[in-house]
């Protein structure tokens, strides 16, 4: 099975683009910083007193500054979805690149909590060297207030210091948020024209420190850089290139203004508005108008709410204050509101306290497995939340012109909704074939949406179109051949198999009915799957057939 590079660049391509640039600019930010603080004239004196630790601390607090920039954005559902439902997004490798952003996320978390540590450490080597190297002639550079000062009261019993601390607490407890532990006490000189880093001061350097002699006190001015006098002994230190560097006042020094609120602001208040829009829009009860118990533990449920819009392949979140006041799960649409109808409904799997708890107050005091009510009719559900809808990678699925959809267990409920829409119509999408594999433990499971298989089967058989999906069920655990119970289910009695997918050959069948096209594969199940599928997508064949590896991931 070998790699196929036209495969690999098509799914993995844009991913290691973005980031390789994305390293890279970590790398150009954090080597800028650290040469900026190593050979910046402005930081000469801090620097002779810090030594490395200076620039290792705050080449990591920019690299620290850029990522905690970044970590906030992948968590803006709302304006991921508008982008992947925009027109402005036409690339689709832009718009499958989106997919990623829960990794990102991860990847951008996992860097600030690498560079916290880094940082950290050497603001602990800067505390150490303040007062190890305290300086006398440069008061206001020390942050130590004597030399052999304990470094501890500069982390402990300063504001900086303090905060720092506690940053880095909340840095542990969390795993998400990042700081650095001094910033204040660190300054940089302002008068360089005036006092050029290791100038000669003859007003006070040396004089109480050398003899200096007389001549050469006639000769200089009080700010001047000439040759020096050759029969003239002056100290090494004082002279550079055959020239002596002169300042005519003292160092002036000052704080660096806080860098970290411009850097975090933005994203910030882009993540805020975002949670006040979405606290908004659902803080409204949905109408509860169906509960639906199905076969081996699964529970659907049919909602309604006033300008409720959703794509096939979108998720929500439910949250159910009797439930837990703070808990919410995200769920697939398996049915979204049309033109002509506002319903729209989830699956669920009945696993955990949670969906334990949802399905008793849902079907509390009812004896029957199916309870749906007139509106007027219904009993007292319980007040439901729903935020949402949010993108999903399952929404390219009808855009491309052949689609693979495969779908383990409980995963089949992203498709579900892309059925759905195909059964209220589909000449209006480019979608023109679709596999559909679904593999279960047990015959029940199938039952789940048994009824809209068939209703798009025979739909497509009376248009005369009966190759535009391709049903394939598959029953990994039997004792025996085994049927969907049921007169109405013989179409897909005839379609299910037993045992598991040969995926190889299967994917060699697809390729050779569609050479030379594209080919969307897009799988909701257990990881074993995904990592075969993701492996096939990028592996090559004789046919000339791209496959497109796309999975869902909640954010």
């Amino acid at each position: 099975m070998a790699l196929s590079w036209r495969s690999w660049l098509a799914n993995e391509g844009s991913k290691h683009l973005f980031l390789f640039f994305w390293l890279s600019l970590n790398v150009w930010l954090f080597g800028k910083t650290f040469l900026l603080y190593n050979q910046g004239l402005q930081y000469y004196y801090l620097h002779q007193m810090l030594g490395l630790g200076l620039c290792v601390s705050r080449a990591s607090a920019s690299v620290l500054n850029l990522n905690c920039c970044l970590v906030l954005l992948p968590m803006c559902r709302v304006l991921l979805a508008f982008l992947r439902g925009s027109q402005k997004v036409a690339s689709k490798k832009t718009r499958r690149l989106l997919d990623k952003s829960k990794t990102f996320h991860v990847t951008c978390g996992i860097t600030i909590c690498i560079f916290s540590v880094i940082h950290v450490a050497a603001h602990l080597v800067n505390a150490l060297n303040f007062s190890e190297n305290y300086n006398e002639e440069f008061v206001t550079l020390n942050a130590a207030n004597y030399r052999g000062e304990d470094p501890r009261k500069l982390l402990f019993a300063t504001v900086p210091g303090l905060t720092g601390v506690i940053m880095v607490l909340v840095l542990f407890l969390m795993c998400t948020a990042s700081t650095y532990a001094i910033r204040g006490v660190l300054k940089y000189q302002t008068n360089l024209e005036e006092h050029p880093p290791g100038c000669f001061n003859p007003n006070k350097t040396l004089r109480q420190n050398l003899t200096v002699p007389k001549a050469f006190e006639e000769l200089l001015p009080d700010y001047t850089t000439e040759p020096f006098p050759e029969d003239l002994p002056v100290p090494e230190p004082f002279v550079q290139n055959s020239f002596v560097r002169v300042c005519s006042e003292e160092p002036k020094f000052q704080s660096h203004f806080p860098e970290t609120w411009f850097w975090i602001s933005g994203p910030l208040c882009l993540y805020c508005v975002e949670r006040l829009y979405r606290y908004i829009r659902s803080n409204k009860p949905v109408t509860i108008t169906s509960v639906i118990s199905h076969p081996s533990n699964v529970l659907e449920v049919r909602m309604m709410k006033d300008d409720f819009e959703a794509r096939p392949g979108q998720y929500v979140i439910l949250h159910c204050p009797r439930v837990s006041t703070l808990e919410s799960h995200p769920f697939t649409l398996t049915m979204c509101p049309t033109d002509t109808k506002a319903t729209f409904g989830v699956h669920l799997k009945v696993v955990g306290d949670w969906t334990e708890r949802f399905r008793d107050l849902l079907l509390l005091h009812s004896n029957q497995d199916t309870e749906i009510l007139p509106i007027f009719q219904q009993r007292r559900y319980p007040k439901l939340y729903v935020d949402g809808p949010f993108g999903s990678p399952f929404e390219e699925s009808l855009n491309y012109e052949v689609s693979l959809c495969v779908a383990g267990g409980i995963g089949v409920t992203p498709f579900a909704s892309i059925l759905n829409t195909l059964l209220d119509g589909w000449k209006c999408y480019k979608l023109r074939r679709l596999y559909f594999i679904w593999v279960c433990r047990d015959i029940e499971s199938f039952r789940w949406f048994a009824d809209l298989l068939c209703m798009l089967h025979n739909k497509l058989w009376q248009e005369n179109r009966p190759d535009y999906i391709n049903i394939q069920l598959y029953l990994s655990q039997t004792d025996g051949i085994q049927k969907i119970i049921g007169e109405k289910y013989q179409a897909l009695n005839s379609r299910l198999l037993i045992g598991r997918p040969r995926w190889k050959l299967l994917f060699d069948d697809i390729a050779k009915c569609n050479r030379r096209k594209t080919i969307g594969v897009f799988c909701c199940g257990p990881n074993k799957i995904s990592k075969i599928l993701h492996k096939l997508s990028n592996s090559s064949n004789s046919y000339g057939t791209r496959f497109e590896y796309n999975k869902e991931s909640f954010s």
